[in-house]
């Protein structure tokens, strides 16, 4: 059993989550890829590939080159969409889509982080018009998320304004830290995959959740602790003590610019060259 007790004479503390496979079951972009085909987002070829994507992801075959290949795809894909349109479609099916692949492991973390006093927030990849509702459903204070160019027509223009990969995850936990007042070395981070090595690194606490070979690896070396979480649960099927704690309003973390998002490319082309 993890001690989360928090002493609350020492400085803030939080609980730094990736999404996809740690809190949740699946890709959280590609679980809504029959919604927007419903709504008229994609065609049932973009769906087919999309299964294809999700396929390869939860299968744990995804390197650093696929997981681009992945970005520029998806980024491609929703060129054109109505912003609205996206946020209208998650919300009429997040309960549907998204409740019944939350780990039932990640909503006692979550649960425990709060009681100790701690801030939870979500650090993922996919994007904010699907982060951020699902952060909400958890009762995180926090989201950081990539974000998108939105033109004047209120619609995605195809290019990446904030891209949380790899080191911008750690460059964004590294800024609420210094904006929330965070002790990052009394700080705890959970994710499934190496490129999230920079954000595990940051923290005093770091978890390997249904770790890839790569991270098991690391997680092996380094001596962190290794979790698995295999029940996805409905939250309200959960133990009927189980409730959210009334949180203020979810905050969007800032976008950490452009330096940051750069530092991610070429850590990213790094990890290529040293992978090749």
């Amino acid at each position: 059993m993890l001690r989360l007790v928090e002493n609350h004479s020492l400085p803030r503390t939080a609980a730094f989550f990736d999404l996809d496979k740690t809190v949740i079951a699946k890709s959280s972009t590609l679980t809504f890829s029959k919604s927007f085909y419903q709504g008229g987002l994609i065609n049932r070829r973009a769906v087919l590939r999309t299964a294809y994507i999700q396929f390869v992801f939860l299968a744990g075959g995804a390197d650093h080159e696929q997981m681009e290949r992945m970005r520029a795809y998806l980024s491609a894909l929703c060129k054109g969409w109505n912003v609205q349109q996206v946020r209208e479609l998650v919300a009429e099916t997040l309960h549907d889509l998204i409740d019944p692949i939350i780990y039932d492991e990640a909503a006692s973390l979550i649960e425990e982080h709060h009681a100790a006093g701690r801030d939870v927030v979500i650090v993922s990849t996919s994007g904010a018009e699907v982060v951020e509702p699902i952060g909400e459903l958890l009762g995180a204070d926090r989201v950081v998320a990539t974000r998108m160019v939105v033109g004047d027509d209120g619609c995605f223009t195809g290019e990446v304004e904030y891209y949380a990969y790899g080191p911008t995850k750690a460059e964004a936990i590294r800024e609420l830290a210094e904006t929330e007042g965070y002790d990052l070395a009394r700080c705890y981070a959970y994710s499934d995959s190496a490129t999230d090595l920079p954000m595990l690194e940051s923290v005093g606490h770091p978890y390997a959740v249904n770790p890839d070979r790569a991270l098991r690896r690391e997680a092996v070396a380094r001596n962190w602790p290794i979790l698995v979480f295999s029940r996805p649960v409905r939250l309200k099927q959960r133990i009927p003590t189980f409730r959210m704690p009334p949180r203020p309003a979810l905050v969007a973390a800032a976008a950490v610019g452009a330096a940051a998002a750069t530092a991610g490319l070429v850590w990213y082309a790094n990890r290529r060259r040293e992978s090749a």
